[in-house]
Parts: structure tokens; sequence; C-alpha cells
């Protein structure tokens, strides 16, 4: 299965944000243990490489790893040379995709307007992020669709379990989820990071419940 299927299978991309060497195999599990499978760590975090590095080792053979945030070309590389499988932006950037594809890794840059979205696609996105979707909802989704229904869709912004299911049925093939399923600063103790593999799993069994209902 190819990364693109992957994330299809698992359309959960867990955004890691603030995370740090420590903790980030740890949290990496506990959404593991949750069903999610894809891994979205940023890459304005520090010591980003560190931990996608970590992830890949120890966790490669269960999860899917990539670097979110990429806003330029030599962060791609590096965050490739790191053991990402995937590279996210919340913006579109010709050349990050150019690199990104240079080395054989999926590409999922973020775009908004149909113009954007299309020109993403024609560089050779293989995946769009529609990122911020909250600011325009669901039914955006199923509008761009219309235009451009061979176009994969994954949608970031403001996703939580009440609208999860709203954008799936839409269109979005993949969901990406920030601080409303995962804050790393706030996991302290054990107990933490077994409410992080609580949520993790209210939010894949409603997306598996969505899609065979579909």
């Amino acid at each position: 299965m190819n990364v693109v299927e992957f994330i299809k299978e698992y359309p959960i991309v867990a955004v890691i944000r603030d995370a740090n060497p420590q903790n980030i195999v740890r949290v990496a599990n506990a959404l593991f243990e949750g069903g999610v499978r894809v891994l979205e760590v940023t890459a304005e975090t520090p010591k980003v490489m560190t931990m996608i590095e970590k992830v890949a080792d120890e966790l490669g053979d269960k999860v899917l790893v990539g670097a979110g945030t990429v806003l330029d070309p030599e962060t791609a590389r590096a965050a490739i040379m790191a053991g990402s499988q995937f590279i996210v932006s919340p913006s579109l950037n010709p050349e990050t995709i150019k690199m990104t594809k240079r080395y054989g890794v999926v590409s999922v840059p973020g775009a908004l307007t149909p113009t954007e979205i299309l020109t993403a696609y024609e560089h050779g996105a293989d995946m769009i992020k529609v990122f911020p979707v909250n600011a325009f909802g669901p039914g955006y989704i199923k509008n761009i669709h219309g235009p451009f229904p061979h176009v994969p869709l994954m949608v970031t912004g403001g996703i939580n379990t009440s609208n999860v299911n709203d954008y799936i049925n839409n269109g979005a093939l993949a969901v990406g989820v920030g601080s409303n399923l995962v804050s790393p600063k706030n996991l302290k103790v054990e107990a933490d990071y077994l409410t992080l593999t609580e949520k993790a799993l209210e939010y894949t069994q409603i997306v598996k419940k969505t899609i065979t209902v579909k």
C-alpha cells in the first residue's frame, strides 16, 4: 500500500505541535493505540528532525510519519532525510512540491481557493490540504469536488468530533486534527496518555462508522 492509499485507509492525521524528543514516542504510541496511524509533526517545533527520526525508527512499521508546517524546500529535504514519508505545508510553494517529489515523497501543500487548489495539483501535489477549511465549512469541500472531482483533498482547521463526519461525507479523503486531539504540553502523567488514546479512539470510530455508512 502506497502512502496516499495508506492515508485514505487511515484518514485521521494527528497534527502534533509542541512535542519534544522525550515524549514524542509516547505520544505516537498513545495515538497508535487509539487507531491513529498517520502522524504529522510540525516543523516549527524545536528539534523536530530528531522527533521525526525517533518515530520513524521506533514505530516506522506501525505508523506513517511526516512533517507539517513545511514552508520551504530546504526544510522539506531535511525532514525527508530524517524519515518523513510525506510533507505538509500550510500554503502553496511550488519549489517545496518540486523538492518533495524529487525524493519520491508524498506532497501535501496547503491551498484554499479553487485557483490555488488546481495550481497545487498541476505542480505535482499528491493531495491538497484545504486550510483553513473552517473558514468555509464542510459544504465547501463538496463544492470544490464539483469542478475538481479528481483532486484528493485533506482538510485542516477546526476539526473536532462534532464535524469530522461532515467533512468526510462531503468528500474529504483525510482530516488533520491538531489540539482538539493532541496537545503534548498537557501530557504530564500516564493517565493523560490514556486519555489521549481514548480521544484518538473516539475520532477513529466516528470516521470508521462514517466511511462504512458511505
